[in-house]
């Protein structure tokens, strides 16, 4: 995805800063990139054509990814503020349907994997709100290991 076709799909990354930080791929996806995976797609399809966590229900529904990130030591969290000795993922909805994951990086900024295009690098999470992602609906932390 070329600079122009990222800032008309995502206008507010223009103003607040971003930057490409991989080359395109459809090996793993912004679930599995917000995970730290890059070797598989996380997805709850009911086909179980992706991984998805065994204990956690294969649903579309917010509780379900919120579960998932759980099962990694994730908490829900009250802010996306970056906080010292922490690495926090925040999960955006759609019409109430989990439809994006962000981690936040040791920096303070964001990193987004954008569907099978490239990972990003961006300095506002609230900058890829809009019509594809929808947004953020929460705010998950862990301890760094």
């Amino acid at each position: 995805m070329s600079n122009s076709i990222i800032e008309t799909a995502f206008p507010d990354l223009f103003t607040s800063g971003y930057k490409i930080t991989s080359l395109k791929s459809n090996i793993y996806n912004c679930i599995a990139w917000a995970t730290g995976s890059e070797d598989k797609l996380w997805w709850p399809d009911p086909n179980n054509q992706y991984y998805w966590p065994l204990n956690v229900p294969r649903t579309n529904k917010l509780d379900s990814f919120v579960r998932a990130f759980e099962n990694l030591g994730y908490n829900v969290s009250t802010n996306e503020k970056h906080e010292e000795g922490f690495e926090k993922v925040a999960l955006f909805t759609k019409n109430s349907e989990p439809t994006h994951a962000a981690r936040q990086l040791e920096s303070g900024y964001w990193t987004s994997k954008l569907g099978p295009q490239e990972d990003i690098e961006h300095f506002d999470l609230k900058s890829i709100e809009g019509k594809h992602y929808g947004k953020v609906a929460v705010i998950l932390k862990r301890l760094i290991k």
